[in-house]
């Protein structure tokens, strides 16, 4: 099963893909310019690794805290293909792990099962 990793609340544009072979990630500037072309980023990502939106079963979305555009302009984007591809996505903040030593990127899907994070819910946490 392949999953999708989208943390855009942090300092870098963050993303990573786990195949049921191997995990590949990549990072891009935290640019208002880089959240409207998110879902081009996406689709460049995972092109770079013979995959399409089509293959990606899951979607965990860091929902911060962090920066109010990127945390918004990333839940549009999982919500969109959601609604678009049927994609069950989940919205985690490393806060909801409290107590957990390993919270790794590649560590997220277990965390959201461990933690019980519900699917396709959406609770922004945005610094002010």
């Amino acid at each position: 099963m392949n999953k999708l990793i989208i943390d855009v609340a942090n300092e870098k544009i963050f993303l990573m893909i786990i195949t049921n072979d191997d995990i590949y990630n990549i990072t891009h500037e935290n640019t208002k310019i880089n959240y409207e072309k998110l879902t081009i980023i996406i689709n460049d990502f995972l092109g770079s690794i013979s995959l399409k939106i089509s293959d990606i079963k899951k979607i965990y979305i860091n929902r911060g805290p962090g920066s109010f555009a990127g945390i918004r302009n990333s839940l549009s984007v999982v919500k969109a293909f959601n609604i678009a591809k049927k994609i069950d996505y989940y919205c985690y903040s490393l806060q909801d792990f409290k107590g957990e030593k390993d919270i790794s990127y590649e560590n997220i899907p277990n965390l959201c099962d461990k933690f019980k994070i519900k699917k396709n819910l959406i609770n922004p946490i945005y610094i002010s």
